[in-house]
């Protein structure tokens, strides 16, 4: 049996941004053979615009959408065919490689993939056993939201939980953070589709996954959904709080925007932070001796913590905190995790070399959020992002066939290319005056050789 657990598995992911891009490139890190769909004149948006964030040593190039963070931290170790689906002959490409594919991932409303022609019952013809993936905003059923095109941003708002995100005070639901039900559907998707794998090695069948992120963002709200039926109790924002646990919070520390969190649940940890703070006098004062009284009194509390927690540095908080049984934990920056020492002596953080034409060198890539045995499974990173329309020749002309002239007929007509159609510039500017128009909090010029990269 092979290490890789997904070797010999086709994927075909025509998806774009976060959710199921990031799904299939952990899928990668198993061992699938994953194909990543983009049309020349509408490539991934973390390949360029608003989603593309930063680029290497701040340097976009000649091809910056080949060189953004964003796209090649989601879709490493992928290959790419360009395919302007918007006309027949994309389509008919499409159709011919998905009749040797395992597995179909798409992100398309559901009116896109039925005028396609590439909706399950039509994929089924095409393939009886291949296995498809749909992600949208509320599902393919009949609902009347069923049509609506959707985004994670957005979601956060249908599914409810901007209602309950924010603080307290503040009348204006805020979002959760960058893409939060994006994440929730790229798991399921990996779970969905580890299932579906095991349904058709024991019957021989494909089967179709149906992701409404609605669903999975409703999730997230669940205890405040029941509390309404139960108790007709319209729950709000409570910031950093907690109903019950107190004091709970995020306190500043020493030196510049650094912060640590503390989270006390029960009298026992209580009397720990009061010792480690110095204030054994608090642990019997009637105003804090019990969690209701804590609760009621928390604003006094985030005064006393964060006098003592400004003069110390936000790990120092955390270890003694930790050390004396007090749940405690840094906020820490994009710089704090990538020099973790946690985080790579787990494994989480991999190092990748890009071929010497990429011009990128070598870059520290996430890995996952779970272990396998090492000695029984390979699973790592593959390889860098792809280069866009870099696998052309080699899945046309290797995997379905396709001549020389076919091939070069697909370029003259612009269904294929190593180009975006329309690429956009990209706007320049130095580190120093980006920290100073407020898109980066610092930069530091040492950061790569602490990488050792």
């Amino acid at each position: 049996m092979s290490r890789k657990p997904l070797e010999g598995i086709r994927i075909v992911e025509s998806t774009y941004v976060y959710a199921f891009p990031y799904a299939a490139g952990l899928l990668a890190d198993l061992g699938a053979e994953v194909i990543k769909i983009e049309g020349p004149g509408h490539i991934d948006t973390t390949r360029g615009g608003q989603f593309a964030g930063a680029f290497p040593d701040n340097e976009a190039g000649d091809d910056p959408w080949n060189r953004a963070a964003g796209f090649n931290q989601l879709n490493r170790g992928k290959k790419s065919l360009t395919l302007d689906l918007s006309k027949d002959e994309g389509q008919a490409v499409l159709k011919d490689l998905l009749s040797v594919t395992d597995i179909f991932m798409e992100n398309y409303t559901p009116r896109v993939m039925r005028r396609w022609k590439l909706d399950y019952p039509n994929l089924k013809k095409l393939k009886p056993d291949i296995i498809m993936a749909s992600n949208t905003g509320y599902g393919h059923g009949e609902g009347p939201y069923s049509q609506y095109p959707a985004q994670a941003t957005t979601q956060e708002g249908t599914h409810g939980l901007v209602h309950i995100t924010g603080y307290r005070g503040d009348d204006s639901p805020s979002k959760a953070g960058q893409s939060y039900v994006d994440f929730l559907s790229c798991w399921a998707a990996l779970l969905g589709i580890s299932m579906a794998l095991r349904y058709r090695n024991q019957t021989g069948k494909g089967q179709w996954i149906d992701i409404g992120m609605y669903q999975l963002g409703c999730l997230g709200s669940s205890e405040y959904v029941m509390d309404w039926i139960a108790n007709q109790k319209l729950g709000g924002p409570i910031g950093n709080r907690h109903p019950w646990r107190a004091p709970q919070g995020c306190y500043q520390c020493s030196g510049k925007d650094q912060w640590c969190v503390i989270s006390v649940g029960d009298d026992e940890e209580w009397a720990a932070l009061c010792r480690t703070m110095g204030k054994d006098g608090l642990i019997e004062d009637p105003k804090f001796a019990n969690s209701f009284n804590r609760v009621k009194n928390h604003e006094e509390l985030d005064s006393i913590i964060s006098s003592w927690t400004k003069g110390v540095e936000k790990f120092q908080v955390m270890e003694r905190l930790q050390g004396a049984g007090v749940p405690a934990g840094p906020v820490q920056d994009s710089r704090d995790a990538n020099l973790s020492e946690q985080y790579w002596a787990s494994g989480f953080l991999e190092k990748v070399t890009y071929p010497e034409d990429r011009k990128m060198g070598q870059r520290v890539i996430m890995g996952r959020p779970w272990h396998h045995d090492k000695a029984k499974m390979d699973v790592q990173v593959r390889g860098p992002g792809p280069k866009l329309g870099g696998s052309n020749n080699e899945i046309l002309k290797g995997t379905l066939g396709y001549s020389q002239a076919q091939v070069h007929e697909l370029e003259e007509l612009g269904i294929i290319a190593e180009r975006p159609t329309d690429p956009r510039p990209v706007p320049t500017l130095g580190l120093d005056e980006m920290v100073r128009r407020g898109r980066y909090a610092y930069h530091d010029p040492d950061y790569k050789r602490k990488l050792g990269i």
